[in-house]
């Protein structure tokens, strides 16, 4: 079965965006067709086919791969890969090809090429005959994290955008992602703007609590209102967990500017883990955005 390749043929980025997953169509025989959709970070090129479930296999993918390469080949330098139920069977591809694979929920290209298609050409989920989200995973509630990794102290925090690309990011900090495409600059925003996070003093388990996050992969923060109010961590591809819980109104209303500055720095955050608050070190620093 012939995959459509989007022209251009040349594929200008070496990040590739993939998706492998069922969608709700069958074919003649009434067996459920998967859907691989692949595409590079400026969307310079869409390559997509499908196939029966019968032939959703890591063989089938492999042949699929190859034939988005193009001509001349162009290998991409790792592929990046959002959707969980997808994850296993595209690294046993990947695998032997060569490519390397991403966990992440960063695919912006791809994720913004599905929901425009769903809106062209919409789908109805047989289960509940509403509109298919190609987007849409499951996720797990959130579980609370490790009590021995939590910190001494922990508070919401605010610095200019000026603030943290000049004095924090240059920092030489062993831990954390600051992705280039999340820093201040490269969202456009003014010098001025507040950019809110959350700080953690956690004295000698710092390293271990750095350690422990860059496992996880931060994704993004957020205040939880209720009884008592939550700090959740978005994590990895689905995940979700608790940090802290509280039910001093102060810290509610200090979370509650948290979730407003968020709002106007296009969701920018960042999670800082410190031994203490001398601002001499830092072990963890993380550039958050929910995607």
């Amino acid at each position: 079965m012939a995959g459509d390749r989007v022209t251009p043929a040349t594929i200008s980025e070496t990040v590739w965006e993939v998706d492998f997953y069922r969608r709700p169509r069958m074919d003649t025989t009434g067996q459920p067709l998967w859907e691989l959709v692949v595409c590079d970070r400026a969307r310079s090129f869409v390559f997509r086919d499908v196939c029966p479930q019968s032939l959703a296999t890591a063989d089938w993918l492999v042949d699929r791969l190859i034939a988005a390469l193009g001509d001349p080949p162009q290998p991409p330098d790792w592929l990046c890969v959002f959707r969980p139920q997808s994850l296993s069977l595209i690294e046993t591809a990947a695998r032997q090809l060569g490519w390397p694979v991403e966990a992440t929920r960063r695919t912006l290209a791809l994720k913004d090429w599905l929901q425009r298609r769903a809106i062209e050409s919409p789908l109805l989920d047989p289960a509940t005959r509403q509109p298919y989200d190609p987007l849409a995973i499951d996720q797990p509630p959130p579980l609370p994290m490790p009590e021995s990794l939590w910190g001494d102290r922990w508070q919401f925090v605010g610095l200019s955008a000026a603030e943290l690309t000049n004095r924090l990011l240059p920092r030489p900090i062993p831990h954390g992602a600051r992705p280039p495409e999340l820093q201040p600059a490269a969202l456009g925003l003014p010098p001025t703007t507040t950019i809110p996070g959350v700080a953690i003093e956690a004295a000698r388990r710092s390293r271990l609590l750095a350690q422990w996050l860059d496992s996880v992969q931060p994704v993004a923060l957020q205040m939880v209102a209720g009884q008592p109010n939550g700090l959740v961590l978005d994590a990895g591809l689905c995940d979700r967990w608790i940090l802290t819980t509280f039910e001093d109104a102060e810290v509610q209303q200090a979370g509650q500017s948290f979730q407003q500055r968020k709002a106007a720095s296009q969701g920018l955050h960042f999670l800082l883990v410190q031994p203490d608050d001398s601002g001499m070190t830092y072990s963890g620093l993380w550039l958050l955005q929910p995607v």
